[in-house]
This record gives C-alpha cells, structure tokens and sequence, in this order.
C-alpha cells in the first residue's frame, strides 16, 4: 500500500473507532481526546480565532475530536476527511450537533466545497501524513474555499526541533520495507512559510513550540 493512496489507508486504520481513535489522537482514551481536543481550540482561538458566526472547516477532521469541542462555538462546522469510516466516527460523536456538514474528500482538494464560502480552515496533525505536493495542494485549496478575510491554520511536527529530530531519527530507523504508508514526515518553518505565501496568504505567522510548528495567514 503506497503513501499517497490516502483513502485506502485510512479506510483501513479506521477498521474499528479504537484503532481510529489511536492512529489519529494517539490514544484511544476518551478523556485523552479530549483534552487535545481542548487544547487545539486554545491554539485556534489563540492564533486564527474562532468566532460565533463563523463557517469553519476542518482538513482531516478523523473521528471528530476537535470537531465536537468547535461545533458549539460556530455557525457551522465542516468536516473533510478521505475516511469514509472516519467520518461515520464523527457523525456518531457529533450526533447532537445540528450545525454540522460532513464532507468525503479525495485525498488531494476539497473539491465539493464551494469557493469563498467558509471563514475559516485549520488542519491540525494531518501535513505529516502528506506528501510536501499535497500539502500544498491543501493549501490552495484553504485559500480557493475562504471568504476574503478568512484565516488558515496549519501545523506539523518540526524537523529543526531538537524533539523533532528525535522523532525524525526514530522514524529513520525503521528499515525502508517495514516503514507503514502513515508514517510521519516532519516540516521546516520555511516549508510552512512557503506553502502559505505561495498559496496567496498575507499577514503569515509562524509559531515554534517543542516539536511543533504552527503556521497561520490571513486571504
């Protein structure tokens, strides 16, 4: 199963909501989730901000941990995810929630999301499972669907971090045959910087945390 054939790897990590919650919250304790979820609504709202009457979409939303915790705070919440299995996850979890739209992607666009139609695009633990051309991809397409004004947020682990190393080094030593296609792939700031300024967005910020390299902009 090769790397860039999203849907059918997803598909497969999500065989049960156990094993989805693992490879995407990296635990499949609930109180964890939610604590990370918890802690991503801080980071947005720090950052990009999150507001009553937004239209906020999320880019590889898995089961619906950060959903559930942003549903209550937004005009409507948009989750994309390749998964079909993920986003059966994210209806059960979000089932109370009448403000929610739930979206099957492709892998590489968000193609049935209408241009200039949502507020505001975060993708949270998702680039490091992409590869470098699909994550730009993303990226044009957070600017395609925003409204002018709207704000993109995106992070992955940071290869210049002296913890993102180590996991760089931990990855590296796994024989090449036995590498599994989900395998994490860290970024630069300057990657995170690029695929945002060449996507069209302005006001760029960059935040290096830990292993953590969060970027956001401004259409």
């Amino acid at each position: 199963m090769s790397r860039h054939g999203y849907k059918s790897v997803w598909n497969e990590l999500a065989e049960t909501e156990e094993r989805a919650k693992l490879h995407v919250g990296g635990s499949s304790d609930e109180a964890h989730l939610l604590a990370t979820a918890y802690d991503t609504e801080r980071t947005l709202e720090a950052t990009v901000g999150i507001h009553l009457d937004d239209v906020i979409l999320e880019i590889g939303c898995g089961v619906g941990r950060v959903g559930a915790v942003l549903a209550p705070l937004c005009r409507q919440w948009i989750g994309c995810d390749v998964s079909r299995r993920m986003l059966q996850y994210t209806a059960e979890r979000l089932a109370g929630c009448p403000n929610v739209r739930l979206i099957e992607l492709s892998g590489f666009d968000l193609k049935p999301v209408e241009d200039a139609s949502v507020d505001v695009v975060y993708c949270t633990v998702v680039f490091m499972h992409l590869d470098e051309w699909d994550r730009f991809s993303y990226a044009l397409e957070a600017h395609r669907t925003l409204r002018p004004g709207g704000r993109v947020y995106v992070d992955n682990f940071n290869l210049c971090s002296d913890e993102g190393w180590k996991v760089f080094e931990q990855h590296r030593a796994i024989p090449p045959n036995d590498r599994p296609p989900h395998i994490s792939k860290s970024s630069t700031p300057q990657e995170i910087e690029t695929y945002l300024r060449r996507a069209g967005f302005r006001s760029i910020q960059l935040q290096e945390s830990g292993p953590w390299i969060r970027g956001w902009g401004v259409k």
